[in-house]
């Protein structure tokens, strides 16, 4: 009856030409076919959310797919292509009179025809409705009260980043500055971030938190994934799955270590110096004050100084295949030919039938990155972190 299933709900579709969604030709481009071919025949995720859907352009080609009977839609929300369901998303870009600066929300919405109502009334409030992550020209409030009358789900995206997120830009301590607590279905934590460093944020203890890759490339997808336990994969049970209902939920998020995220320490952007000192308001190196606050100093600006430890799933270090050294395309492919998906390799292979395909070098390091136990240098600024291969 319960299934475990694996989700990446924040995929970009790239396809922009003169301000106009394009299709693009070619099996490495981020086409929406392509991205459900890879998402279902080499990464193995069941569930995935790309958020480009409000595009008319996306949404044609959808209905396409559906027409063609190359993939169905579902009556509890979602839209099946061969083993994997498409949650239909859209990344918007605030910044009303509340925000200190823009932020991304990420909106879902359960059908194609919610989607087009959805895609209708915001085309007045944007520049250009055919562009991903585009600024709307509304309040916050208002934005999240038309999501959730659509039945729509409404999530604030990579919420740490220091560009365009709820806490690195858009507000100065609370989330209630901007949104109504009541009307978001989920904390996304993004890059630089994971469970254990925002345990002490106390206003975020109600919502479960999502892990997700932002890919812009094929190869980025499912960088940052969780396993969930549903019914099936589909728009209602994501739903209950964010808000712990019928014993539906979270069994574990899988991200890079923050270390790995581009915006983990503070950076001098002058010099790219980094600066570990919390009190540093200028760079010791260069002495110039345009610094790129870093996710971790940011994280401790907002925990409470008293707080109560709730449970979470686990949040399990991991290294995708492309990030591990020595581990290349020629790589991955033989990998891809033997155990079938990423998800198989990553989750239910062994050390010794990794090295039947690989060198046994290739093969240890691959269980040492797996394992989370890869040496790391944080990342800043705009810079991944960096593994260390000796």
């Amino acid at each position: 009856m319960w299934k475990e299933i694996y989700a990446d709900l924040h995929i970009h579709i790239g396809r922009t030409q003169n301000g106009r969604a394009v299709k693009i030709t070619g099996s490495n481009n981020l086409t929406l076919t392509n991205i459900l071919e890879t998402a279902t025949s080499r990464k193995g995720l069941d569930l995935i959310g790309i958020i480009d859907c409000h595009s008319p352009e996306v949404l044609d080609e959808i209905g396409q797919l559906v027409h063609e009977q190359k993939a169905i839609e579902l009556p509890e929300g979602g839209v099946r292509f061969k083993k994997t369901t498409l949650i239909l998303g859209s990344e918007i870009e605030i910044y009303d009179a509340n925000c200190h600066g823009p932020i991304h929300v990420l909106c879902y919405m359960p059908s194609i025809k919610k989607m087009k109502q959805f895609s209708d009334w915001m085309h007045p409030l944007q520049k250009n409705i055919h562009l991903s992550s585009q600024r709307m020209y509304c309040d916050g409030r208002i934005l999240q009260q038309k999501v959730h009358e659509l039945g729509g789900l409404f999530i604030p995206a990579h919420v740490f980043t220091p560009f365009k997120s709820l806490f690195g830009k858009g507000v100065k301590k609370s989330l209630a500055e901007v949104f109504d607590p009541d009307l978001i279905d989920a904390i996304e934590l993004g890059l630089s971030s994971d469970t254990t460093m925002v345990r002490g944020i106390n206003e975020l203890a109600r919502y479960s938190f999502v892990t997700n890759s932002d890919a812009h490339s094929l190869g980025k997808l499912a960088r940052e994934y969780q396993k969930m336990k549903v019914i099936d994969a589909n728009f209602e049970e994501l739903k209950k799955v964010l808000h712990q209902q019928d014993d539906r939920m979270i069994l574990a998020n899988y991200g890079l270590n923050p270390l790995l995220g581009k915006y983990y320490e503070t950076v001098c952007v002058n010099c790219g110096e980094q600066i570990f000192n919390d009190d540093f308001l200028r760079c010791p190196q260069c002495g110039k004050d345009q610094l790129i606050k870093g996710v971790a100093k940011r994280i401790r600006e907002l925990s409470d100084a008293e707080y109560e430890e709730i449970q979470r799933p686990p949040y399990i270090h991991q290294i995708p295949l492309d990030f591990i050294p020595g581990i290349g395309p020629k790589t991955i492919e033989k990998l891809l030919n033997a155990f079938g998906t990423e998800m198989n390799i990553l989750h239910n292979t062994t050390f010794e039938e990794i090295k039947k395909i690989i060198p046994e070098n290739l093969a240890k390091r691959f269980m040492i990155a797996k394992s989370g136990e890869m040496k790391i240098v944080g990342g800043g600024g705009g810079q991944y972190g960096k593994l260390d291969s000796n």
